[in-house]
This record gives structure tokens, sequence and C-alpha cells, in this order.
């Protein structure tokens, strides 16, 4: 019996202890996914301004921004990406919905593109669709410097289009993107992959070529001289590096067709003078592309494939893949994280944006009711202006007014709302006067532009 009673005891103390733990675990506070990261104020400046130096890029050249959902079907990822590619079989997030249909978080742009342009008709636009966005991808591998299991990338896509000039216009549209971000020190990395038929010969020759060296690949490489040998020339690892270095060059397994089509994209990268490398063993990890395929990698680096600032290349066949009709399309992308660590390691900080000309400042409770619609008409009537009505003390909004750099400050108190006036403060020789509520925003607009003038 004392046994007994004891072992009961013991299980109390273990169930206690049990809830104990929980409850601390509950206690503590939550820290972000691994992988994931969170993108805070002080760095939205660098967002911004790479977001506006893109909308500016892009413009003149027709792309339209378009957003597609994160979710997509599974099965879209599996028949483009490639079921055999690392992507689909080791990165992505996928999961079965309540309603048993199976997902995954997109672990890259294009395949969505593509299904949103075959499912709403785009076909019947006129042609090429060009079509840009910036989207949060997902994939699953190890966090490091520039790479996260949440990311960002810049996606071009021009759809309904074989022109060579249209490879070209991405890789250009890329590069200047760049260059007016301050990387302009970059090397364009490009290739032919062919069609079909020209890869059908090139095929043989990778088995002949690598079956030899079979012992001294990767175990991933050694299932992929089976499967997929192109995919070979992917690879990472350095081993598998060095062995491709000696690969006979798929340019010349090029058909006719293929060859004067990669003829002319380099023709056009001359003309706009985009300095590039011809890498005969470049070759894009997803199964869908033909033709043209290029990355952009940071000059100088040691390992500049795996740190690769974006990539692309035409995808022919894609559209008619996933259920539309026959469409040529080229596309690429830019990862974010990676350029934002590039700019940082240069030291690059995004350009100050025009300071606010006024901060509206308020002391007691009327001032306060009274700003609200005061503010709204200097909107309104166009002046860049800023409020601190969670602020009290005027000395503390007028350090704010300093730290904004603001050349007017509006001073509404208790007396001049009541008397419909307020206080214009000139902050550069701190001369205030007096006006009236309904001629504020003639007299701050004439002030401004005076004051512009000096």
């Amino acid at each position: 019996m004392p046994r007994k009673k004891s072992t009961i005891v013991k299980k109390g103390i273990a169930k206690k202890n049990i809830v104990n733990t929980n409850i601390k675990k509950r206690r503590q506070a939550l820290q972000a996914v691994k992988g994931m990261r969170d993108i805070l104020p002080v760095e939205m400046k660098m967002w911004d301004f790479i977001r506006e130096v893109i909308d500016d890029t892009l413009t003149p050249f027709s792309y339209n921004r378009i957003e597609t959902p994160i979710l997509e079907k599974t099965e879209l990822f599996e028949r483009s990406t490639g079921e055999e590619t690392d992507i689909v079989q080791k990165e992505m997030f996928s999961f079965k919905t309540k309603g048993g249909e199976y997902v995954t978080m997109r672990p890259e742009g294009t395949p969505g593109i593509v299904r949103a342009y075959v499912e709403n008709g785009m076909s019947n636009l006129i042609q090429p669709v060009k079509l840009y966005y910036v989207g949060t991808m997902y994939r699953y591998e190890k966090p490091q410097a520039g790479r996260y299991r949440q990311f960002h990338q810049l996606n071009l896509e021009a759809i309904g289009n074989s022109h060579p000039v249209l490879d070209a216009e991405i890789i250009y549209l890329f590069h200047r993107i760049l260059n007016k971000l301050g990387l302009g020190d970059i090397e364009v990395q490009i290739n032919s992959i062919g069609c079909k038929e020209c890869r059908k010969e090139y095929r043989s020759t990778l088995v002949d070529y690598f079956t030899p060296k079979k012992r001294q690949l990767c175990e991933d490489c050694k299932k992929r001289l089976k499967s997929n040998p192109f995919r070979i020339l992917d690879c990472k690892k350095e081993k598998c590096i060095n062995i491709a270095s000696g690969v006979p060059p798929i340019v010349d397994y090029l058909c006719e067709e293929c060859g004067i089509h990669f003829k002319r994209v380099l023709e056009y990268l001359d003309e706009a003078e985009i300095v590039y490398n011809l890498n005969t063993t470049l070759m894009r990890g997803l199964d869908y592309y033909t033709k043209t395929i290029f990355e952009i990698w940071p000059a100088g680096d040691k390992q500049s494939a795996q740190s690769a600032l974006g990539g692309g290349g035409r995808y022919d066949n894609l559209v008619k893949m996933l259920g539309g009709k026959e469409t040529t399309a080229v596309g690429g992308a830019l990862g974010m994280e990676r350029i934002i660590e590039k700019l940082k390691e240069r030291g690059i900080e995004p350009k100050n944006k025009k300071s606010p000309d006024v901060l509206l400042i308020q002391l007691g409770e009327l001032a306060k009711k009274k700003s609200l619609k005061i503010f709204e008409n200097l909107i309104e009537s166009g002046i860049y202006v800023r409020e601190a009505l969670h602020r009290d003390s005027i000395k503390s909004q007028l350090r704010y007014a300093d730290k904004l750099g603001v050349k007017f400050s509006l001073i509404l108190g208790q007396k001049e709302a009541q008397e419909d006036m307020i206080l214009v403060r000139n902050m550069y020789d701190g001369v205030q006067e007096l006006v009236r509520l309904d001629r504020i925003v003639d007299e701050i607009k004439k002030r401004i532009k005076s004051y512009s003038k000096k």
C-alpha cells in the first residue's frame, strides 16, 4: 500500500511540473518563425527607395503591376517548376486544407502569373502582356545572410511574343534598376539552353560526359544523371562545379532557329552597351526554361552563383503546359533582400525625402479638436504637413518641428482656437505672426513660395 501511495504522489508531482512548464512556455516572449523576419519602419526607407526606382524604371516600358495569391494549388508548381527540382522536392511549404485541397505557399512567382494569364483570358489582350510585381515567396532552406524562408522578389514577365528583343529588354531593365540603385558593379552571365529538339542530342552528350565521373558526383547529382542530367550543371557543390567545368558547351548543339535567336539577343545587349559573360555551363534550376537564360552576379564575389542578385530566361512552353494556347514568354526576378544586403555592404543609403513644409502644433483640448479640420484643409490644399496631436508640451512639439526640418510651425492654443486665429512661426528666424484661420491656407502657400526663392 505505501508503495502504491508513493507512486500516486510521484504522478501528481510530475503532472504538476508539466503544467508549470507549459505555463512558463506560454509566458515566454514569442519570436518570429525561423527564417522569417520583420521589416521595421526604419528599414522601410530602403524598401521604399527600391520600389520608387522600380516603378520609375518600368513605367516607360509599359509594364503593368499585378498581384497573385500567395497560396496556389501544389500541382501548379509540380507541373511547371518540375517535380524533380530541389524547390518541389525539398523546399516547398505545402499542406492540405480543411477541404482536402493540397496547396503551397508560392516558392516562385512565374507559375502563378502564367496561371493568372490563362485563367483570366489575357491572351485576348494586345500581346505581349507585360507584367511586374514585388511579392513574398517561401522556401524551406537554410537561412543565411540575404536568404530567408520568407523573401521578396521583383518579377518581370513579357508573355505573348517570341522576339529576342524582349529577352534583352528584361536583362536591360534589371541592369538599369541596379545601376540606379548604385549597384552598377555587376556581371551578367548568359547562356542558351535551346529548345526540346536541341536538348535531345545534348542530353546524350551530358550522360556520356558524366557517367565515367559518376562516383565523384554528390548523391543528388548521381540521381540527376539518370533523371535529368541538365540539373547537374546547376549544382552548387564545389566538386560538381569543378567536374561540370569541362562539359562541352550547349551552344554548340543549338538548332539553327535557337542559334539565330541567341545571336540576336547578344547583339541587342551589345547595342545597349551591357557587358555580359557567355557562361556555357550556366543552367537555371527550373524545368520550364527554353532558349535564353541569364543570371546577374555581384562582380568579384568568389561564390557568385550562390549569391546571384537575380536571374531568369525564356519559357516558351509554360503557358501551354498550364492549360493555355501555345504562347511564347520571357521573364526574370531580382531578390530584394540580396539587393538590400549589397546596398548595406557598400554603404549606400536611400536619398532623403523632402522635409515637410509645416507642422501643426496644438495646446489644449479645444485646439486638438479644431486641429483635425485644419489639418484636413492643409492636406487637401496640397501643403506638405505633419501633425503632433499625441503630444501636449509645446517644447516637445517644437523639438519635433526642428527634427523634421519644417519651414513653418502653426501653433494653435486655447485662446487662438476660441478666436479663430493661429500663430505662424518661421522656424528659420523665429518670427511669429497671428493669422485668421480662414486665411491660413492661402497665407502658408504664399510663405512657402516666398521661402523657396531665398
